[in-house]
């Protein structure tokens, strides 16, 4: 502590200090320390002497600046451009689904000819087979014919009997007319002509009874009306067939056609002669056809009589009501070689406009799949073409029918019997 005292007096008056032993690291600390001073002390001159060089703007902020803005730029256009597309998938949904002429309740329809016997008897001959195909007039079965061969063979007879009477008869009527009142009389001639008209009213009915039975003898065998496939086939050799009653279907192939059920909301872009384009469940390629007619009437409920015949109509009003579906039937034009028709398929059935074909620019693509939509989200509508409709409906319809039999006509008794009378009206000679 003494020794300490005067050497800090001796700095307060400036003296200065003794110094104090140091050992070889604390003398290089300390002149490593002194070297950085210098170094620093000699830079900071060095800036003083040496003037300042004017700072050149930099161009790094316009860049960040430019960055930002085009990054926010570019959000606000991804953001528009994703709600556009939005916008774009909200009409194209609602054009497809609510006011395009399109269902899934389709269904193949196909007429049938049910083939029933006009005559009964036993089957003897069954020659077709469950689901196979069959040409208009091929023999689909054959009923005992026995009954049917004598019945024609009474009638020929019964023709040639009645013939031979009607020949003398009307021979013995024609000698009376020619006779004086000396050889007959007026009532004579009378009776013979009444057996003559007799002779041939039986001859008439003898003939009519023939055709009759020939025309039965060869209903014996059942033919097939249309060209088709037999379907669903029950009946085999031995039953018997009833005269009216239906034991065999064929399938008409030339009769197929499409019913679309559309929905009341999408008739108006439903007309007459429009495209379709049907599509059956696990089937690519569709089935292409036209609008053919549209039925003018379906089952409405209320209409049904309640008791005392009043009308008996419901109470209840719900406030979602569903659309009713008007069955339109489509013709078709051209069938896929792999797609098969089978009555009852269900197919997907889409009306194409007349525009919307090889014709069709891009502009009337575009109105009619986001135009025309929103349109009719603002109560525009679809305009309806003019008889749309009625176009076909005055038509006059198609005839169908098929050979019928007809009545022979009555040949001549001379024909039959010929030679009967010969020399009848010969005056008789005295010997």
């Amino acid at each position: 502590m003494e020794a300490t005292l005067p050497r800090d007096a001796a700095q307060l008056h400036g003296e200065p200090p003794a110094e104090a032993p140091v050992d070889a690291a604390d003398t290089a600390n300390g002149s490593a320390a002194a070297d950085i001073v210098a170094r620093d002390i000699s830079d900071r001159a060095a800036d003083i002497v040496r003037p300042p060089t004017p700072a050149m703007p930099s161009a790094t902020p316009l860049r960040q600046a430019l960055g930002r803005l085009m990054r926010g730029a570019g959000k606000h256009l991804a953001t528009l451009g994703i709600a556009l597309i939005a916008i774009l998938i909200s009409v194209a949904t609602w054009q497809h689904y609510v006011t395009a002429p399109w269902t899934r309740n389709g269904s193949v329809r196909v007429q049938v000819a049910n083939v029933a016997p006009q005559v009964p008897g036993k089957i003897v001959e069954l020659r077709v087979a469950d689901n196979q195909f069959v040409h208009k007039d091929d023999i689909l079965y054959v009923i005992d014919p026995f009954d049917f061969e004598v019945a024609v063979r009474v009638g020929k007879a019964l023709v040639e009997q009645r013939a031979a009477d009607l020949e003398v008869k009307q021979a013995e009527f024609d000698r009376r007319q020619h006779l004086s009142n000396l050889a007959t009389t007026p009532e004579e001639q009378q009776i013979y002509a009444g057996n003559a008209a007799q002779a041939k009213a039986a001859y008439e009915s003898a003939v009519h009874q023939l055709a009759q039975a020939e025309l039965n003898l060869k209903r014996t065998s059942v033919t097939s009306p249309v060209d088709g496939y037999v379907t669903n086939l029950l009946l085999r050799a031995g039953d018997y067939a009833v005269t009216g009653v239906s034991n065999i279907s064929v399938i008409d192939s030339n009769s197929f056609w499409i019913d679309g059920y559309f929905e009341e909301t999408k008739m108006a872009r439903v007309c007459v002669g429009d495209r379709v384009e049907a599509q059956l469940v696990g089937y690519s390629k569709p089935i292409l056809g036209h609008v053919k007619t549209v039925t003018r009437g379906i089952s409405v409920s209320n209409a049904a009589t309640g008791t005392q015949g009043l009308p008996n109509v419901d109470p209840i009003y719900t406030w979602v009501r569903l659309a009713q579906r008007v069955p339109v039937r489509v013709a078709i034009d051209t069938v896929p070689p792999d797609v098969p028709l089978v009555s009852g398929m269900t197919a997907t059935v889409t009306i194409r406009q007349p525009s919307a074909g090889n014709h069709e620019t891009r502009f009337d693509q575009f109105r009619t799949s986001f135009v025309d939509p929103v349109m009719d989200l603002f109560g525009a509508g679809h305009p309806q073409r003019a008889n749309c409709l009625q176009a076909t409906s005055q038509q006059r319809p198609e005839v169908e029918a098929i050979p019928y039999s007809r009545e022979p006509a009555v040949p001549p008794a001379q024909t039959i019997a010929p030679g009967l009378t010969p020399g009848i009206d010969v005056s008789p000679r005295l010997p």
